[in-house]
């Protein structure tokens, strides 16, 4: 039996979940498993060369998923001399502030802000690496204080995983910043990983002013971590010791093997070759996603002198009720499926049951329709 019956304001509820998955890219992945340093089948290089692309098999692959991009830049105000692509490290900082940082009272691109306080001023990142995640693998955004990257910092790069740190967006799921017009970010801090407590130094005039206390344990400030964006900014002072301006003990990581250090290779190489040298100090990145799943529940309710009729055909013979035996029997019907209307009549969803379900005038029922979008 066909019948509208209008939803009372009561009968519909709206809720929101946030689901998550657990994201792990291991070293191997992003280095080394698809081909040696330089020609590896999984990484994509372009011929205008301002960022790097990743993937978790051959890119040429039909089965090969994009993970994140990698690429680099130098802010106006940056100590660097440039020799290698300069005008497009400079437009990429430029581009990745203006998106992530906005602008400044004077309506001048805003750097990044190495502790997020933009109004106190204090020490801005100038040169900075970024990764870009796929929305594939972040989302609706990285859930905060799920963010781990740990990687090899030391000198030797035959050895680059001797030594290591982990860069952690610790405390982000209560101290997030949202003074960002890309929407709500973190602070990325270094630590020493489980191989190693003696990387970080506590030492020299660049140290005190980048590091914080959280749960009585000291950390260094290595970036920003943007969760709607899925994009992480990491400073360069991470990979320098610290009479460099860097925060490591030991002498600066030597990124080529010929001595070069992260910001010479900022100085000296193509995009795409620093960013080769950072995938391949990479020893383990996870993080969980999170997808927010907006729902309606309509509650369909029939009470005990509705629908116990049906308008099938087939539910007569002659005269007569097929699903009575006794003239004296009440009606019976059979519910199958639950139809949501618009305001004027028009059918919008259909909800259909696995199997009937028992209808009559003993029996009141309430069926709970989701709308999930």
């Amino acid at each position: 039996m066909t019948i509208f019956k209008p939803l009372a304001a009561d009968d519909r509820v709206s809720t929101k979940t946030l689901l998550h998955e657990a994201i792990p890219i291991t070293g191997t992945i992003v280095s080394g498993t698809y081909g040696d340093r330089h020609s590896e089948g999984n990484v994509q290089n372009f011929t205008h060369g301002m960022f790097q692309s990743v993937y978790d098999y051959p890119y040429l692959s039909s089965s090969a998923n994009h993970i994140f991009d990698i690429t680099l830049g130098t802010s106006p105000t940056s100590t660097l001399t440039v020799a290698s692509m300069a005008t497009k490290k400079d437009n990429i900082y430029n581009q990745m502030a203006q998106v992530l940082s906005g602008y400044n009272k004077d309506g001048e691109i805003q750097e990044f802000d190495a502790d997020g306080n933009i109004t106190a001023g204090g020490i801005t990142i100038d040169d900075a690496l970024f990764v870009s995640f796929s929305r594939l693998l972040s989302k609706d955004e990285i859930k905060k204080g799920s963010f781990e990257l740990e990687m090899g910092v030391s000198a030797n790069l035959s050895a680059s995983f001797a030594q290591r740190i982990k860069i952690v967006d610790q405390g982000a799921a209560t101290s997030y910043k949202v003074n960002s017009p890309a929407g709500e970010y973190g602070i990325l801090y270094a630590t020493g990983s489980t191989l190693t407590t003696d990387v970080l130094s506590t030492t020299g005039s660049n140290i005190a002013s980048h590091t914080a206390s959280i749960g009585g344990n000291t950390y260094w400030q290595a970036g920003l971590i943007y969760y709607q964006a899925g994009l992480v900014v990491l400073t360069s002072s991470m990979f320098h010791d610290c009479s460099h301006g860097g925060y490591l003990i030991t002498a600066s990581c030597d990124w080529d093997g010929t001595g070069t250090t992260f910001t010479g290779s900022l100085e000296t190489l193509q995009i795409s070759a620093s960013a080769d040298f950072f995938r391949h100090r990479i020893y383990n990145l996870q993080f969980n996603n999170t997808i927010e799943l907006n729902s309606t529940v309509y509650f369909c309710r029939t009470k005990h002198n509705e629908f116990n009729y049906s308008s099938n055909p087939t539910y007569l013979s002659g005269s007569q009720l097929r699903v009575k035996n006794e003239s004296t029997d009440i009606p019976i019907s059979y519910i199958t499926s639950i139809g949501l209307y618009s305001a004027d009549n028009q059918l919008l969803a259909v909800g259909k049951f696995s199997e009937p379900i028992r209808k009559d005038s003993n029996i009141e029922l309430t069926f709970r329709a989701r709308l999930d979008y």
